[in-house]
């Protein structure tokens, strides 16, 4: 088997999988019918992954840019917050 422990399994490893051949071993078409099968799932759940993480990045870049608006805005209203001073020479708030 083509497999190698370590690599990640991928369609075109299920399809191209070749097993040994035995006297009264199992029917080649349905093995070959469910690795088929087998291969159609892990690409469609590759294709979920990657359109998963493709959503979470842009979700990640929105909230970095939100954050960065909002900072912005954040110290402005903490430096208004700030006690005013008082000079005790002048008798000026400052």
């Amino acid at each position: 088997m083509i497999y190698l422990s370590g690599e990640r399994l991928h369609p075109h490893h299920v399809r191209a999988a070749e097993f040994d051949r035995r006297w009264r071993g199992l029917d080649p078409r349905q093995v070959y019918d469910y690795l088929n099968r087998a291969a159609d799932e892990i690409d469609r759940l590759h294709r979920e992954l990657t359109t998963a993480n493709t959503e979470a990045e842009r979700i990640r870049q929105a909230l970095r840019q939100w954050q960065s608006r909002h900072a912005d805005g954040r110290q402005a209203r903490h430096a208004d917050c700030r006690p005013a001073t008082h000079d005790h020479q002048t008798g000026e708030r400052q």
